[in-house]
C-alpha cells in the first residue's frame, strides 16, 4: 500500500493546487461533490457552539472522503478554511457586492482564519490536523477598498476572506500572526510531514 497509492487532491482550489505543485507532489485533481453549506449548517445546527476548527476539520473529512469513496486505490488531501470573526463564521462571498460589504465587515478588526487537512483511504480518515492564523485588517478607507475590488475583480470571490495574501490583498492588512500556508488554506508543512511518514514523498 503505502507510497504506490495514487495522490489525489479532492479540491478545485487554484492556490491548494498550486501550493502542491510547487512542492514537488505528484498528484490528480478530483474535486469533492459535497453541499458544503447543508454540511456546515447540520454541524452547527447539531452544536450550535461549536468551534470554527471542528467546522473546517468536518469539511475536509467530508471532500476527502466523498473523493476516496469514489477512488479507493487512492490516498485523498481533503482541506477546508473557515474565517471567523466573534460568533460570526464568513462563507466565500458570491459577488464584489458581497465582498465589499465583508470586508467592510473586517476592516479594523482581527479575524482568525482557521486551516485544516485530512487523509483518506477508502473509508477511513487516516489523518488530519489543523492550523490558525490571525489577521488583523487595517482601518482602510471605502476609496481604497473601491480600488482594491476593481483591481483584483473576481478572484476575490475565490477566497473566504475576499483576499490574497500573496497579491494585492496584502495592502489590506496591519499585523498577520501565522503560518503563510494557513493564510492561504491548506496546511502544508504538517501535511508533507505525514507524507514523508507514510512515505510519499522522500524522507
Amino acid at each position: 500500500m503505502g507510497s504506490s497509492r495514487r495522490l489525489i487532491l479532492a479540491s478545485g482550489s487554484r492556490a491548494r493546487r498550486e501550493m502542491l505543485a510547487a512542492a514537488g507532489l505528484m498528484f490528480e485533481v478530483v474535486p469533492a461533490d459535497v453541499d458544503e453549506g447543508a454540511i456546515r449548517d447540520r454541524m452547527r445546527t447539531d452544536t450550535p457552539a461549536i468551534d470554527a476548527g471542528e467546522v473546517a476539520g468536518g469539511l475536509a473529512r467530508a471532500k476527502a472522503l466523498e473523493v476516496a469513496r469514489r477512488r479507493p486505490e487512492a490516498r485523498v488531501i481533503g482541506a477546508d478554511q473557515v474565517l471567523v470573526l466573534g460568533d460570526r463564521l464568513f462563507e466565500k462571498p458570491g459577488d464584489l457586492a458581497a465582498a465589499r460589504a465583508q470586508l467592510l465587515d473586517l476592516r479594523g478588526q482581527t479575524h482568525e482564519l482557521v486551516s485544516a487537512v485530512a487523509l483518506a483511504e477508502g473509508n477511513e480518515v487516516v489523518w488530519s490536523t489543523l492550523t490558525r492564523a490571525q489577521m488583523t485588517m487595517r482601518p482602510f478607507s471605502e476609496d481604497f477598498l473601491d480600488g482594491y475590488l476593481a483591481r483584483a475583480g473576481d478572484r476575490v470571490t475565490e477566497s473566504v476572506g475576499a483576499y490574497h495574501l500573496e497579491g494585492l490583498g496584502l495592502q489590506l492588512f496591519d499585523r498577520i500572526d501565522g503560518d503563510y500556508f494557513t493564510i492561504l488554506g491548506l496546511p502544508m508543512l504538517p501535511l508533507l510531514a505525514e507524507l514523508r511518514v507514510r512515505g510519499v514523498i522522500a524522507a
